[in-house]
C-alpha cells in the first residue's frame, strides 16, 4: 500500500477559469483559497483544483505574483535527484554544439534554471528562489555532466527582484574570467560572459544569422539594432556587397568595429536611435533590412506603446527598401504574440504601400524549446518578406 504524500499543497479558488486548469505551468497569488506560511518558500508544493483534485507538483514561492510554477504532472520533489534527471534530460535533448542554450526554463521542466554554453565556459540564470536555492547542486551536476573549464553565475536579472532574490555574479571556480574570443558558425566574437548582456551573445537569433546571410549575398544591406554584428557578419561573411550596422549603444558598436576587424571583415558601422536614424536618412535605399530591436514590451501594460514602435519601425524600412527588396523583421516582446506582431507589420506594409509577400515566419530555434501550454515561452517571432 502506498503512502499518503505528506507533502504540502495549495488549492484552487472556486468558480476560477485559471490557465493552469488548461496545462499553463503557472499559477497566481490572487487564484489560491489559502496561502502556505512564508516558511515553506522555495518549496515543492502540489496544486489541486477547487475540488481538491492534483494538477502537478511545483515550486512555490508567496513573494512572488506567480505563486507556483509547475515542473512536473505527478508527485515529485524539486531536490538534487529530479534536478539530476531533469538537466540531463534537458542536455540529451540538444544536438551537441560549441555555443548554444542547454536548458530553457519551465519548457525544459525546471522552471526558472537558464543554462547556455560558450565552448567550455557555462552561464547559468536562476530566476526563482527554489532554482537560487539549489545552486550548489545544480553546480555538481554540470561539473559531473559536462566537465566546464568554469561555470558563471549569472543571478543579475533583473526579474529576481519578483522572486525576493538578491543580485549577484561570480564564478564556481572563484576566478575571474576576462572578456574572450569565441568561435560561432564560423566567426570570432569577443564575448564579455561576466557582464555583457544576458548571458553573453544571443543565441537565439543563430539560424536566423545564417538564414539572412544566404539571402544577402550581392546585396546591400542595413543591420537595425546590431549588438555585436551577428546578421552583419554573417552577411559579408556570404558576400554581401555592403552592410551598414546601427545600434544605440556605443559599446555595441565599438563591438562590431572590433568582431569586423578579427574576421577581416569590412563593415560600415554607425551610432545612433534607430527611429531618429531612419527619419534623418529616409531617402537612402538597401536591398537588406534587418529590424532585431529588444523587448519593447515586458508586460501588458507596455503592448500598445510597443505596436506603436513596431509600427513605425517596419514603415519607414519598407520605404527604404529597393523593388525587390527583402525585409527580416522580429520581435522579442514576450507580451506580444506572433498574429499581433504579423498585423502590425502588415498594418505597416499597407501605409507604406508597399507589397509584400511572405518568405517565412520565424520562430526561436529548437535549443529554445516552445512548451505548447506555455505561450510566454514562444517569445521571438519574425517575419522575412519581399518587397514590390
Amino acid at each position: 500500500m502506498n503512502k499518503k504524500s505528506t507533502r504540502k499543497s495549495i488549492r484552487l479558488k472556486r468558480n476560477l477559469r485559471a490557465r493552469v486548469l488548461e496545462g499553463h505551468p503557472w499559477a497566481y497569488k490572487s487564484e489560491i483559497e489559502k496561502l502556505l506560511p512564508e516558511s515553506h518558500s522555495g518549496e515543492s508544493v502540489s496544486l489541486q483544483d477547487s475540488r481538491g483534485r492534483f494538477l502537478g507538483s511545483g515550486i512555490y514561492n508567496p513573494k512572488s505574483q506567480i505563486i507556483w510554477r509547475r515542473f512536473s504532472t505527478k508527485e515529485a520533489a524539486f531536490d538534487r535527484t529530479y534536478l539530476q534527471k531533469a538537466i540531463t534530460a534537458s542536455v540529451a535533448k540538444r544536438t551537441p554544439e560549441a555555443c548554444q542554450r542547454l536548458v530553457w526554463s519551465e519548457a525544459d521542466n525546471l522552471p526558472g534554471l537558464v543554462v547556455d554554453r560558450f565552448e567550455d565556459i557555462l552561464i547559468v540564470q536562476a530566476l526563482t528562489m527554489a532554482v537560487d536555492r539549489q545552486t550548489d547542486a545544480i553546480r555538481e551536476i554540470l561539473t559531473e555532466l559536462l566537465s566546464p573549464a568554469d561555470i558563471v553565475f549569472r543571478y543579475d536579472a533583473p526579474s529576481r527582484n519578483y522572486e525576493g532574490l538578491d543580485l549577484r555574479v561570480y564564478t564556481a571556480s572563484g576566478n575571474t574570467i576576462p572578456s574572450r574570443w569565441v568561435k560561432i558558425d564560423g566567426l570570432e566574437y569577443k564575448l564579455d560572459l561576466v557582464e555583457g548582456q544576458k548571458t553573453g551573445f544571443y543565441l537565439d537569433q543563430r539560424e536566423q544569422h545564417r538564414r539572412i546571410a544566404k539571402l544577402a549575398q550581392g546585396k546591400t544591406m542595413l543591420d537595425g539594432f546590431c549588438h555585436l554584428g551577428g546578421f552583419g557578419l554573417q552577411a559579408m561573411k556570404s558576400s554581401a556587397k555592403s552592410v551598414l550596422s546601427v545600434d544605440i549603444s556605443k559599446d555595441a558598436t565599438a563591438a562590431v568595429v572590433e568582431n569586423a576587424k578579427k574576421n577581416q571583415l569590412n563593415i560600415d558601422v554607425e551610432t545612433a536611435n534607430l527611429f531618429d536614424w531612419l527619419r534623418e536618412y529616409e531617402n537612402r535605399k538597401f536591398d537588406l533590412i534587418v529590424l532585431d530591436p529588444p523587448s519593447f514590451a515586458r508586460n501588458k501594460k507596455a503592448i500598445d506603446g510597443a505596436l506603436r514602435g513596431y509600427k513605425e519601425l517596419n514603415l519607414r524600412a519598407l520605404k527604404m527598401l529597393n523593388p525587390g527588396g527583402i525585409l527580416a523583421t522580429y520581435s522579442c516582446s514576450q507580451a506580444i504574440d506572433a498574429a499581433a506582431f504579423t498585423n502590425v507589420v502588415r498594418s505597416a506594409a499597407a501605409d507604406a504601400h508597399r507589397p509584400c509577400t511572405i518568405m517565412e515566419h520565424t520562430a526561436q530555434p529548437a535549443d529554445h524549446p516552445m512548451s505548447l501550454t506555455m505561450p510566454e515561452s514562444w517569445y521571438l517571432k519574425g517575419l522575412i518578406l519581399r518587397v514590390e
